[in-house]
């Protein structure tokens, strides 16, 4: 066998290694030692992880190979650099039964010696309970930052940390880009891949400044933070936070149904333009989109309605010439904003009525969350049990107050709303024309109720309240009575409210 020994150095977080002089330190020490006593290292091992938890990749290949007779011992610093769990010094122990020689520089113990060895052994147990002290310490600190609402770790992609204590807060740069993939990904016309590509097309980065793939796409889409609820990864278990939600919790909901295949989800090779917006005027069947010699064409595959097929040239140019009579004028526009609402009187009453039933659902949300706590508490319960309840009861209070607060800003948000479909309404065509696919698709959904085609051609029905604007926009006929443009106002409200 040599004479030769091996040294194993260790901090408990990269980060420690990086700032701290703690390695640096322990290979000091163990070099006085070794010159003084006259040993030779042949071999440094340097690990940058926790001793609390057994597996630290260096430290079991040291063990492995010392077992084989590399070396006639090891050098460590101290007993706690070693082995902070029982089961690591129940490891160093039997080297030292099979004539492994362990010594500790920095501490007099003879582990050759019953004494020794025992003394060794109370400070491994010391040790040890030094990790579960402060890891129980560390775990109250952090239940008690998130029973306040506060995210104990680091913030996740579209916030912004502010110290520890504080609440995160949106980041104006990359908080557009998450609700981005929420919205995206809801439309079903997305998969992890193409998602990532699109965001990264837009110029989505992290932090680092590196696109995010498909598993941090996966990650993001996965983590309720962004609702308000923030959930421990390790343990599952949910809270509600303080900090400002990004998303909505049904569009949240909704993304979570595709991502788990809840919902059915048409994917296709071809994303369509106008993909189940047709119809067959005589069976009301879907038209499907088929790509023939460079062009894209929608047909009936029905039996009974052979012929029926549009080009997707001829779609197009049937609602630009749909859209364009619905334009409204300057003249138009003087004679109706004058009449737009200002004040919220008109519907106080019905406001009052849904906040009241959704503060209602709140406080039920919550008395059930205290009687489920009581009941885990009371073991009538298991914990897997009141895991999935109160997660799903979280949910609906989260849900119910985010529509508590958008009822409460309603009445401005309204009036903004009306007056951005003013402006919409005045360039609608140019809009479209302007508009990339999916933008066309929500406008002509917007606009009209049935797209039916009869054979080649495309009828375009509107709905409220453009039947009424191509009404009072008809050039034949005389100025709309106050009575129609009262009606008229009332649609364009009721279709901002929808």
């Amino acid at each position: 066998m040599n004479n030769q020994y091996f040294a194993y150095i260790r901090v408990s977080t990269v980060r420690q290694g990086q700032k701290g002089v703690s390695l640096q330190e322990q290979k000091d020490a163990i070099d006085r030692y070794a010159t003084r006593e006259s040993l030779v290292i042949s071999e440094w091992f340097e690990e940058q992880e926790t001793a609390a938890k057994r597996g630290r990749t260096k430290f079991n290949i040291m063990l492995d190979r010392l077992r084989a007779g590399e070396a006639i011992g090891v050098l460590i610093h101290k007993i706690d650099r070693g082995a902070r769990n029982l089961g690591d010094w129940a490891n160093l122990g039997e080297l030292l039964d099979a004539g492994i020689e362990v010594k500790f520089v920095t501490e007099s113990l003879d582990l050759a010696s019953r004494g020794g060895r025992l003394s060794a052994d109370i400070q491994a147990v010391v040790a040890a309970d030094y990790v579960r002290n402060l890891r129980e310490e560390t775990r109250k600190g952090v239940y008690g930052r998130l029973k306040q609402g506060l995210y104990p770790l680091s913030s996740p992609v579209g916030y912004l940390d502010n110290g520890g204590g504080k609440l995160k807060t949106i980041d104006p740069e990359r908080a557009p880009f998450v609700r981005d993939a929420f919205k995206l990904y809801s439309t079903g016309g997305y998969t992890l891949d193409t998602l990532s590509q699109e965001l990264r097309s837009r110029g989505f980065r992290s932090r680092g400044g590196r696109p995010l793939l498909a598993n941090r796409i996966s990650e993001l889409l996965n983590n309720p933070f962004y609702t308000g609820i923030m959930r421990i990864r390790t343990t599952g278990e949910v809270f509600p936070g303080r900090h400002e939600p990004l998303i909505e919790q049904t569009l949240f909901d909704r993304v979570q149904d595709i991502l788990h295949g809840r919902v059915n989800v048409c994917s296709e090779q071809h994303a369509f333009k106008f993909k189940r917006l047709l119809q067959c005027a005589t069976c009301m069947r879907t038209l499907t989109g088929e790509r023939q010699r460079g062009h894209v064409y929608y047909r009936c595959h029905s039996k009974t309605c052979r012929g029926v097929s549009i080009r997707e040239e001829a779609v197009d140019d049937t609602i630009r010439e749909r859209l364009l009579p619905l334009q409204l004028s300057k003249e138009d526009a003087a004679i109706i904003e004058p009449h737009l609402p200002t004040s919220d009187a008109a519907w106080h009453e019905e406001t009052q009525t849904v906040l009241s039933q959704l503060r209602a659902q709140v406080t039920r949300g919550e008395a059930h969350l205290e009687r489920l706590t009581d009941a885990l508490i009371e073991r009538l319960i298991d914990r897997e049990t009141y895991d999935a309840r109160r997660n799903r009861l979280l949910s609906e209070v989260n849900h119910a107050r985010q529509e508590c607060e958008k009822f409460e800003h309603r009445r401005i948000e309204l009036k903004e709303r009306i007056h951005a479909f003013i402006e919409l309404w005045q360039r609608v065509h140019a809009a479209y024309v302007e508009a990339s696919d999916a933008e066309r698709r929500n406008l002509l959904l917007t606009v009209s109720s049935n797209r039916l085609v009869y054979g080649k051609t495309l009828a375009i029905e509107l709905q409220e309240p453009f039947v009424m604007i191509e009404k009072s926009l008809d050039q034949t006929s005389c100025c709309p009575s106050w009575n129609d443009l009262r009606t008229l106002i009332a649609n364009i409200v009721q279709t901002v409210e929808q």
